[in-house]
Parts: structure tokens; sequence; C-alpha cells
């Protein structure tokens, strides 16, 4: 059994519906899970060591912006070495906008440059999770089980 930390920001609830998605397809493996949300729950970077993975979810501000509430922990992860631990980054976005689900990119890019071990593809969502974005957001944790199974 894995220990997996799901941090995650949300404003309209749609990022926050696919993160309980995936809490309950990695409890329903046996996994343990610790939720956290950047809004409401004190996280310090150096608290994402202590996990077998961490998974990060985040809506996108405006047109590709990070959320406020996300920006502390994004500048933050430079202070701790993450190379030996993995992560999965995943968020809603709007279509409507030039750069869909930027801030997930933006996420991604960071732990990839501070060397971070990333599941290899993220996963966006447009808006409000439909039941076929559900099955993704399942394929993705399970695809995330298998990663970490192969460390």
């Amino acid at each position: 059994m894995g220990r997996y930390l799901m941090l995650y920001a949300s404003t309209t609830g749609n990022t926050e519906l696919m993160a309980e998605a995936m809490i309950s397809f990695l409890k329903d493996r046996g996994q343990e899970v610790i939720v956290k949300t950047f809004d409401f729950d004190p996280i310090s970077v150096e608290e994402i060591l202590d996990y077998h993975a961490v998974l990060i979810g985040t809506y996108t501000w405006d047109d590709g912006s990070l959320p406020y509430e996300v920006e502390d922990f994004y500048e933050e992860l430079e202070d701790v070495d993450i190379r030996s631990q993995t992560f999965a980054v995943f968020g809603s976005g709007d279509t409507f906008y030039e750069f869909f689900g930027g801030a997930v990119d933006l996420f991604y890019e960071r732990i990839h440059e501070l060397g971070g071990r990333l599941l290899p593809f993220k996963l966006k969502v447009d808006l409000e999770p439909k039941d076929e974005d559900v099955r993704r957001c399942e394929d993705f944790v399970d695809k995330l089980l298998q990663f970490c199974s192969n460390e």
C-alpha cells in the first residue's frame, strides 16, 4: 500500500470533482490518501517528500495563469530537492481561452525543470467533468499506480 497526497485548488468545483474521482479510485485499490486543498490546508513543500506520490490539481485562472492560492507553493518547490519524488499533474480549464489548462502546463513544467519524477503526461478536463472524464481520471490514477510500481 502506498501513501498518496492529493493536493488541489478548485474554485468552481470542477477540479475538486476530478480529485474526488481519483481519491475514490485510489482508496478502492487499498491506497492511503491524504487530501489537502491549497485554499484551506497548511502545506509545506518539505511535507511532499513524505508520500509515495503527489497528485497536484489546479484550475487555470484567466488566460492560462496560476491561481493565486497555488503561487507560493509553486515558487517554494525550488526550496526542496524533489528529484526522488513522483508527481502527477491534472486540472480543469476552459477551451474558450487561448491557453486551455495553462496552470496545469505551468506546474508540469516547473516540476520537470526541478527534476521531479513525473507521470509522463498530464490530464486536463474542459469545465465540469462528464462521465467519460471521470473514466479518464480513473485511468490517469491507474497509470500513476503502474508508474509507481516500476520505481
